[in-house]
């Protein structure tokens, strides 16, 4: 048996617990987004009480027995809008992801391969478009369109995808002279489908990552919408317009705002555990 170098032993002593540290992170995230998932889909059946039936001898109570996390302005059972509050944010963050992923990795695997006047072109249009603020940017265009879901989504999405398009553009880069493309181009393979069919599915998993690193942010960004009256419109239940509504008696019945508060932070830090595990688990420079 070949005896151990001194070096050994400190690296097995130091990967074991690298790796449980990264199952944890990715197994907590898993976990709280399975919570806010779930929570959304059966809220008919976890909520309480209708979220929009208004009892105005019972507003702004406190926490009690009967309603868990107390009441707000219109004796509206806060933990019901809570629960139902999860449906439009995750329906607002499936439709923001479902635009920019695509758009951005055609824009970034199309200036990647192509390169020359093309690639300066997209590569100038995402540098200004990611230099603009994007709440502000957002804001601008839900109030040329409109408050409302799809809106709201259409805004967020289009200051959402440059990242996405840069990374991609820069593994694309990496990949357009390497032997696996060489091959593929030796059978014939080339244009399009060598970069749909070869070089995106190489890019995805990144873009996963990407994706999930980048939720909570759009959940913070959505709720800042909604906490200007831009987002989804009373009375339907809305984290951030359901803030909104308690900053105005914050000081004398804080828990109209810092439940809805809470919710935000609950799945923000739930996809941000969820995205760094992804990453550790998915993007080979971090090791296994």
């Amino acid at each position: 048996m070949t005896p151990l170098t001194p070096e050994q032993p400190a690296l097995a002593r130091v990967a074991p617990g690298r790796g449980a540290r990264r199952v944890t992170t990715l197994s907590v995230g898993t976990v709280l987004a399975v919570i806010l998932l779930l929570a959304a889909l059966f809220a008919p059946w976890l909520a309480p009480f209708d979220p929009n039936i208004q009892h105005i001898e019972i507003r702004l109570m406190p926490p009690s027995a009967q309603h868990w996390l107390g009441t707000d302005g219109f004796g509206r059972d806060l933990l019901s809008r809570v629960i139902y509050g999860a449906r439009p944010t995750l329906l607002l963050v499936s439709l923001i992801l479902l635009l920019t992923i695509p758009f951005g990795l055609l824009i970034g695997i199309s200036a990647g391969y192509l390169g020359g006047w093309v690639e300066r072109i997209l590569m100038r249009f995402t540098d200004i478009v990611l230099s603009l603020p994007s709440l502000v940017m957002a804001l601008a265009l839900v109030a040329i369109l409109g408050p409302g879901l799809m809106n709201g989504a259409l805004a967020l999405a289009f200051t959402s995808w440059p990242p996405f398009s840069r990374q991609a553009r820069a593994e694309t880069l990496a990949l357009r002279r390497s032997d696996y493309l060489a091959a593929a181009r030796m059978q014939g393979i080339g244009g399009f489908r060598l970069m749909f069919g070869h070089i995106l599915p190489l890019c995805m998993p990144s873009a996963v990552v990407r994706a999930a690193l980048s939720l909570g942010g759009i959940i913070l960004s959505s709720a800042g919408l909604g906490f200007l009256g831009m987002g989804i419109q009373p009375p339907t239940a809305e984290w951030g317009s359901m803030v909104a509504e308690g900053s105005k008696v914050i000081f004398d019945q804080w828990w109209v705002a810092a439940a809805p508060g809470g919710a935000i932070l609950f799945a923000s830090l739930a996809f941000n555990l969820l995205g760094d595990g992804l990453r550790d688990k998915m993007d080979t420079r971090h090791g296994n």
